[in-house]
């Protein structure tokens, strides 16, 4: 059942708050003065929900968010706000807070507002658990840049949602793969030249836009595959063009290849992920990242402990 934690600093609007939220046959309600305290209170038992004042001695409602989104992000927290605070109550919502009542209507709205939160974190929590069991996903798509930029998109909110890394990790997860897909569908399955790009880009971009309805390109596949293991994560792109020797790939450590049209996505493939290996002929690479201990990750527990 809902265990909810109540933070005023005020105890007659600490105690008119818990009230209504005690009205609620299951729910359970505890309490805490300050931000602070909110926090030892968090150390002793994890609530499946905070409902906080935002102005508070010692530690105010705004700090107690930023505090909870960094150490517990499976907890939402509802601010309740006095007279002329709703705008700071808007802010606190971009900085993670999942609602605000105020104070002048919390017989109305509190309980209402926590019922349909804790709703919807539970739904979210369900979502994390099922993807905690997510070992590994496979796509198959054609030559379709927009299909291919969907996919990374995915991968990409997939990494986010498993805290498999940190959030700059994650997009530089994310442009690894989208380059090693760029250079699967232009350079192996269209079977691009290079050099044509260098000297004449609207041509090159019309040519492969010409090939990708032609055969034998039309036909033509790229195979995407993730799999999540205990210490990292491992990508598979593999195109169905005739491949190339890749013992003549560029140094990535030469920064010149950054302003030039070809071999950037190779130098951002080895900066971005650990280990970059591609097959002997060429036609399919194998991205490696590393996971890392994440400070805003859900322990175990906070993810098994669904509400309800």
């Amino acid at each position: 059942m809902p265990d909810i934690l109540v933070v005023d600093d005020s105890l007659v609007d600490m105690r008119v708050a818990g009230g209504l939220l005690e009205r609620r046959a299951g729910w359970t309600v505890r309490y805490a003065r300050h931000g602070r305290e909110a926090i030892e209170r968090c150390e002793d038992f994890l609530p499946d929900l905070i409902v906080t004042d935002l102005q508070m001695p010692q530690m105010n409602g705004l700090e107690l968010v930023e505090w909870v989104r960094g150490e517990l992000p499976l907890i939402p927290v509802i601010l309740m706000t006095a007279e002329g605070s709703e705008q700071i109550a808007v802010a606190a919502i971009d900085s993670g807070a999942s609602s605000y009542v105020p104070k002048c209507a919390l017989a109305d709205e509190l309980v209402v507002t926590v019922s349909r939160t804790l709703a919807a974190n539970q739904q979210r929590r369900g979502h994390r658990r099922i993807l905690s069991a997510l070992s590994s996903v496979r796509y198959t798509l054609a030559n379709d840049l927009d299909l291919l930029s969907a996919a990374v998109s995915e991968l990409r909110q997939l990494v986010r949602d498993r805290w498999l890394f940190s959030e700059r990790d994650t997009l530089r997860f994310a442009t690894a793969v989208d380059e090693a897909l760029v250079n699967a569908y232009f350079h192996g399955n269209l079977q691009m030249d290079r050099q044509l790009r260098i000297e004449n880009a609207g041509q090159y971009y019309a040519l492969a836009e010409e090939r990708r309805n032609q055969e034998p390109y039309v036909n033509r596949r790229i195979t995407l595959q993730l799999d999540v293991e205990a210490e990292q994560v491992r990508v598979h792109v593999a195109d169905e063009g005739s491949g190339f020797d890749p013992s003549g790939l560029p140094d990535p450590n030469d920064p010149s290849l950054l302003d030039r049209p070809c071999g950037r996505g190779i130098v951002l493939m080895k900066t971005f992920m650990d280990e970059v290996e591609f097959n002997e002929t060429g036609n399919a690479v194998t991205l490696v990242k590393q996971r890392a201990p994440q400070a805003d990750a859900p322990t175990n527990a906070e993810v098994e402990d669904t509400p309800g």
